[in-house]
This record gives C-alpha cells, structure tokens and sequence, in this order.
C-alpha cells in the first residue's frame, strides 16, 4: 500500500497485520479520490473523516492531497497502531485526531466535517446504521460528501441520502451521497 498522489505520493503505507481488517487496494483508492476530485474540485482545507480507519490510508491520501485535517476512528488495536505508525512516518500528527473506538460510539460534533469516508466491514450493513447516527450527531450536514464503500453486490440501505454516483472497482462498490435536501 502506498499514497496515490499529492505531497506524499509514492510513500509507503503499513497495513495492519492479520485479516481483521480489509486495507482498501490502491486501485479502488484510485477510483474514490478520482470521484471525489471531480465534485470537490479540490481538498485544500477540507476537514474530513477516515471511519472503519483499518490503515488510514483514505484520511492520510486526502491530507496528502490538501485536507486540513482528519480524523481516524478505529476499533480494532493492531489497525489503530498501524494508523499511528503512518501518522509518525508522514509526520502529519498536528492534522490528525486518532479516536480508538467504535464508529457507533462516537459523540456529537460542534460543526460537520466536509467529507466522511467510511469502510466498514462488507455485508453488515454497519456503513448505513453509521451514517444515521453520524447525521443525527452533527457530523453529517447539506455540504458534506459522504463516500461509502461496500461489497460490490451489497446494496447501501441509506435512506437519509441521495446516491450521487456509483462505482464497481473489483469486489467493492463505491457510492457516493449526500443528505437529501
């Protein structure tokens, strides 16, 4: 695994070691940032969400794109050791805010974050549930993109959203929403 593009690119990324989390493969990571620069134009100060963080890869490729800031949520100890390890290796732990935790514990938030990134485990429906709670806490508001990976099969049950492009990249689908107006 390594950062796809902006300041960092071409820098390794350490994984997780074990199968408990799903690393997303650059290609699919390709695709996704690809989508989001057609509609965000750009990620300079964005202040996003990296959620189901496994690596961190997806936070740490928007901050090496432009993002102000990311915030990595992780439940599982190895995964959030490797997000810290990636952190230290880019040197970027001023932007960064590293929660240990479940996505679902997750209190509220003072203003939404312009892009929240989620890639919870695949066939659990645990990306949508998220979703309503991170809508109801604040972290979800009108101008924020929210990118949701799941399995290519898997349809997201999102009913607070309006899907503005889809994507099959191998065994992941890719769906990118926003709140209904």
């Amino acid at each position: 695994m390594r950062i796809i593009a902006g300041e960092w690119r071409g820098r390794p990324l350490r994984a997780p070691e074990g199968d408990t989390t799903r690393p997303t493969a650059d290609r699919t990571r390709e695709t996704l940032f690809s989508m989001l620069a057609s509609r965000l134009g750009s990620f300079e100060g964005l202040a996003v969400a990296d959620l189901f963080a496994g690596s961190g890869a997806l936070g740490l490729e928007a901050l090496s794109r432009g993002a102000a800031s990311a915030v990595f949520v992780e439940q599982d100890a190895g995964a959030v050791r490797s997000i810290r390890a990636n952190i230290a290796a880019l040197r970027c732990a001023p932007q960064c805010d590293v929660r240990a935790g479940s996505v679902l514990s997750l209190g509220p938030i003072k203003q939404p974050l312009d892009l929240v990134m989620l890639d919870p485990p695949y066939k659990t429906g645990a990306g949508a549930v998220a979703i309503d709670r991170l809508v109801r806490l604040g972290w979800i508001g009108e101008a924020t993109w929210i990118s949701l990976e799941t399995a290519a099969g898997e349809i997201p049950d999102v009913r607070r959203c309006t899907v503005d492009a889809e994507r099959k990249v191998g065994k992941a689908l890719l769906t990118l929403m926003r709140l209904k107006a």
